[in-house]
């Protein structure tokens, strides 16, 4: 379900919405395989009209399961907007799309998250990443193969362009 706002119940005064969006409903699931969206995001936003536009103010949080990108430890990013504000014209060239007196927040808050979520999720600082078990041994054929393996730069490094 979208976070459709009333723009006749707006009319009088401001309103107050709190509720929660799913990754699905935001269309955030499923974008990266390292991070996933069980939990919902959950909003409390202050929304009122102002000369011809909409402002909508407030907060919201959602934590997000990852895997890091270094060791694939599982870990949880949490994203907290304490002071999200988003300001949308009713009129104009950028008038946001009004469908039977409703306008849908979603888009908003769905770009605000997109520029939240790690590129790259890693569960801390000092992560040194994934570590070789003890029972691989270095005799291990496979792990030999790939060591002693020209470097595919071998032949660039012998490449003159004067």
């Amino acid at each position: 379900m979208a976070l459709l706002v009333n723009l006749r119940h707006l009319e009088e005064d401001s309103r107050q919405e709190t509720g929660e969006l799913t990754g699905e409903e935001l269309g955030i699931a499923g974008l990266d395989e390292l991070i996933k969206t069980p939990l919902p995001l959950k909003y409390d936003l202050e929304i009122s009209l102002m000369d011809n536009a909409l402002l909508a103010q407030g907060s919201f949080e959602l934590t997000l399961k990852c895997e890091c990108s270094r060791c694939l430890k599982p870990f949880d990013f949490p994203i907290r907007e304490e002071a999200w504000a988003c300001h949308l014209p009713l009129s104009g060239e950028d008038a946001v799309p009004v469908d039977n007196d409703c306008v849908d927040l979603t888009p908003y808050i769905r770009e605000h998250m997109l520029l939240e979520l790690p590129q790259r999720p890693v569960c801390g600082d000092d992560c040194k990443g994934w570590k070789k078990p003890a029972s691989m041994s270095s005799s291990d054929s496979s792990v030999e193969a790939t060591e002693d393996a020209p470097s595919p730069w071998a032949a660039l490094d012998k490449l003159k362009l004067d």
